[in-house]
């Protein structure tokens, strides 16, 4: 960073944060980037849920070793000394917090980030509702009681109002106020709640989009005097450079089919290569909240200010380009531990997918399955798809789909930044050079997810092998159907000459 002042690292000093969600991958992020890039912040206070056999301590111990914080634990091993773990849970009145943390959050903390949220597309509507509808609420009222804060930046996700092709950054008029929503979910019991969710849902993909847009309705609704802001993440993917390049820590979404694919595993996905696929790396959304807790902060005013957090709409990829740079990049850095040599097609019609998914997933794996029983071993492969389709199908609302999320305000905030926040904080979507950043993806992925440190001359050997083996069994497959070919034929016409 230049010798000019930065605004945001000046403004963070001496201040106290909170932060929801921080145990999550977005929360990760956002905390080892407080702790590195605000040196001199003075309390990151997290709220942890006590789990089952393990108090909130051994849990925030767990928590400062995570790989995500090695740079930091070598570099500045001190700075983990002002994590603050505050027992609590997000679907308890007042988060469930003790008298004493309460008060001691009421009167230290400056700046509130809350990334606390389900983010299953299948979540049965209560659940979505208590974690993404009244988890907000809970913390709306603790936020009313701290004397000295000055911003609270809400995540939410772009993939909310997905009715219209473009998304602008406002909150939009839900089809049923928050107020009503919970009352109705309070009062009627699972099964009867559970007959009613589609009605509910609408035009709505799954229960969680529309509980995150009711959310944004209550937030605007209860905020009062509160400067509140709200971060809009399409979809959220492995680091670009920080913490590091191409780190993730789960396999949703577009990582799960760079792992199934580079472990020769997934073979067909349904998706229209033309269509723009909006992904944005995990630090950009850290990095914009940041900077809109200060400019909340610092400007005041009464308007809720939303930041949708997205790629498409000034640097966009399609998932013909994603697709094509990810396998790639597995080709020249393969896999050692793999199933299968790599192989993908995208397919977007929906019986042509489910005839190709049979053929080059279920067929295989049901014989894979039927030898592993001959010798003895327990069948899961046929296990592992059904499980993978389900993961896959939440998904393919959005693969073969498209919509323009307009992200102009994030933008102007550039502008309003200094040279060095600019550097500090990059969140312009502009300079991301996809073939890089893709192929830091698979390194990632294959790294973080599949654990797979197998050294590159001798994967590159393994997939030979494979890449022959493949081409063998075609031959064989071929051979096969020749040989039932001259067979029927021999039937047929050998039949008819002899009724002659």
């Amino acid at each position: 960073m230049d010798s000019e002042l930065s605004n945001l690292v000046e403004f963070y000093r001496g201040r106290s944060v909170f932060v929801t969600g921080g145990t999550g991958f977005l929360g990760k992020v956002l905390v080892e980037k407080l702790l590195r890039s605000c040196p001199d912040i003075k309390a990151v206070y997290l709220l942890i849920r006590p789990k089952k056999g393990q108090e909130v301590r051994s849990r925030i111990e767990e928590f400062n070793q995570h790989i995500v914080f090695e740079n930091l634990r070598r570099d500045r091993p001190q700075a983990m000394d002002k994590v603050i773990p505050v027992a609590g849970d997000v679907t308890l009145e007042g988060f469930g917090i003790s008298p004493e943390d309460l008060k001691l959050l009421c009167d230290e903390v400056s700046i509130v980030f809350n990334s606390a949220a389900t983010v299953r597309f299948d979540e049965d509507l209560r659940t979505a509702v208590d974690l993404n509808v009244k988890g907000p609420q809970r913390l709306m009222n603790v936020c009313h009681q701290m004397k000295r804060l000055e911003a609270l930046v809400h995540v939410s996700t772009a993939y909310n109002n997905l009715d219209k092709e473009s998304i602008e950054e406002v909150i939009y008029p839900t089809p049923i106020t928050p107020r009503k929503l919970l009352e109705i979910v309070d009062c009627l019991d699972a099964d009867m709640l559970t007959s009613i969710t589609s009605q509910l849902v609408g035009k709505c993909p799954n229960t969680y989009a529309y509980t995150k847009a009711i959310a944004e309705q209550l937030l605007r609704e209860e905020h009062g005097d509160i400067p509140l802001a709200i971060v809009r993440p399409s979809t959220v993917t492995a680091a670009l450079f920080e913490p590091m390049p191409g780190w993730i820590d789960n396999i949703n979404g577009p990582t799960g089919i760079i792992a199934g694919v580079g472990k020769g595993f997934l073979r067909v996905v349904r998706s229209q290569p033309e269509l723009v696929g909006d992904l944005i790396p995990v630090e950009f959304p850290i990095h914009l909240m940041l900077a809109v807790a200060w400019y909340t902060a610092t400007h005041k005013s009464k308007e809720v200010k939303v930041y949708n957090c997205s790629t498409g709409d000034h640097n966009p990829l399609t998932w013909g380009d994603f697709r094509t740079i990810a396998f790639e990049a597995w080709m020249k850095e393969p896999g050692g531990d793999i199933m299968w040599y790599p192989s993908i097609s995208f397919i977007s019609n929906e019986w042509n997918y489910l005839i190709a998914a049979y053929i080059f997933h279920y067929i295989p794996a049901y014989i894979i399955d039927c030898l592993g029983r001959l010798l003895g071993k327990q069948p899961k492969l046929v296990r592992f798809y059904s499980k993978a389709d389900k993961a896959m199908a939440c998904l393919n609302f959005y693969t073969i789909r498209q919509w323009r999320f307009i992200s102009d305000n994030a933008i102007r905030l550039l502008e309003k930044m200094s040279p060095a926040d600019r550097e500090t904080f990059y969140f312009d979507v502009r300079d991301i050079n996809w073939q890089q950043y893709i192929t830091n993806y698979v390194a990632g992925t294959k790294k973080y997810i599949l654990k797979d440190y197998t050294p590159t001359e001798k994967a590159k050997v393994i997939i030979k092998r494979f890449y022959w083996l493949q081409k063998a069994t075609h031959g064989i497959l071929l051979l096969i159907v020749v040989f039932i070919g001259l067979r029927l034929f021999s039937w047929i016409f050998g039949g008819a000459l002899l009724a002659t």
